[in-house]
């Protein structure tokens, strides 16, 4: 009881200086021009708050549904005590019967999620705001496909976020001056990082967390556009804080029956011969498998110049790359040697099971090796 009253103390803190801050920014900007920067800043803040990516002027009231209130999760006391998930004991997942949103039933026009039991109908989600034309033709082409389509509910990363991570990582955006809903060019994204390193640990970043931020960017930027979309980066964010402060049973507690199944999937093939071991090589190597993307074809203009032909030898992005092989090609006999178990497998990979949920083509959380 005393932890639940000092997480409820935290969160009302966090949010009344949250309003001190708006409202002393709305005071010091008497100007109309400033009037309305603030106060779109704060709309923006609570979309954010609220695991909302929609602008409210986007809906046509007339031929839209109510998009849903999303509510956050809670953590319960029990959720970081070990978690046994059997390797034998298949789990029979089936998706639901009915639309999620309109609760009609209309055989192979809905669309299944690949995460979770829901499934829709295409006009449903157009009346929600979450299929536009840009999108449908992908959706209709991989929802029914092994690669799948997540639903909006399990597209968002954020909303894994308890109500006072969410604050936290709200607060951590406003201290190191990151507006919502803005992409981010590698220079910002490196200048956030290194400020998120100096706050927490008080000393400047090293070169290889340098290195293996500039790797992490370009993960998120597969198109090369030369910045991160805010809907990527805050994904990334929600997923680092994940790993940050969760222990891996609480993780494990947020993986779906289907999750579990594909990791079974994995695992099984590779156990068979080695009385239900596998190699850390082999446990390393499942960690990229979970993410399936949907790879568009890149711009053939519009493209800065930097990001044209060969990677210079001295950028971050090229010495992190190379040096990792290096570690990677010296810690093969170690890796190769230590056997992973069951339990093993699933806690070394659950963050980035987790991390590959979103449809979008970056890679959320990019494995070290």
């Amino acid at each position: 009881m005393g932890v639940l009253m000092s997480r409820r103390q935290t969160v009302e803190q966090v949010q009344k200086v949250s309003l001190r801050k708006a409202e002393a920014w709305e005071a010091a900007g008497p100007s109309q021009t400033q009037r309305e920067k603030s106060h779109a800043n704060r709309a923006a803040w609570e979309r954010l708050r609220d695991g909302r990516g929609v602008e409210p002027e986007e809906f046509d009231r007339a031929n839209r549904f109510t998009p849903p209130a999303f509510v956050r999760p809670t953590r319960e006391l029990h959720d970081d005590e070990p978690l046994e998930i059997s390797l034998e004991q298949r789990e029979q997942v089936s998706s639901d019967e009915m639309c999620k949103i309109c609760e009609v039933w209309t055989a192979e026009s809905l669309f299944p999620c690949r995460v979770c039991t829901r499934v829709y109908h295409d006009g449903c989600l157009r009346r929600m705001g979450f299929l536009h034309n840009s999108s449908a033709v992908e959706v209709t082409e991989t929802a029914h496909t092994e690669m799948g389509w997540s639903c909006y509910y399990c597209d968002n990363l954020n909303l894994l976020l308890t109500e006072e991570e969410m604050y936290s990582l709200m607060d951590t955006f406003q201290q190191c001056k990151i507006i919502p809903e803005t992409c981010l060019t590698q220079d910002n994204f490196l200048h956030y990082k290194h400020l998120l390193h100096k706050c927490h640990f008080e000393r400047p970043m090293s070169e290889e967390q340098e290195e293996r931020a500039a790797l992490q960017f370009s993960a998120l930027d597969p198109d090369k556009k030369g910045h991160v979309e805010w809907p990527d980066f805050l994904s990334h964010e929600s997923i680092v804080l994940l790993q940050k402060l969760r222990p891996q049973n609480s993780l494990l507690r947020l993986l779906t029956a289907k999750e579990r199944e594909r990791a079974r999937a994995t695992f099984l093939p590779l156990s068979q011969d080695s009385q239900g071991l596998i190699s850390e090589g082999e446990c390393r190597k499942a960690q990229h498998t979970w993410f399936r993307k949907h790879q568009k074809e890149a711009p053939s203009c519009n493209v800065s110049i930097s990001h044209v032909g060969p990677m210079s030898e001295s950028s971050p992005a090229s010495s992190g790359s190379s040096r990792s092989q290096e570690k990677t090609l010296l810690g093969t006999e170690q890796e190769e040697s230590r056997p992973v178990d069951w339990p093993t497998f699933l806690k070394e990979n659950v963050i980035y099971i987790l991390a590959a949920r979103p449809n979008s083509a970056a890679i959320h959380l990019k494995p070290l090796a």
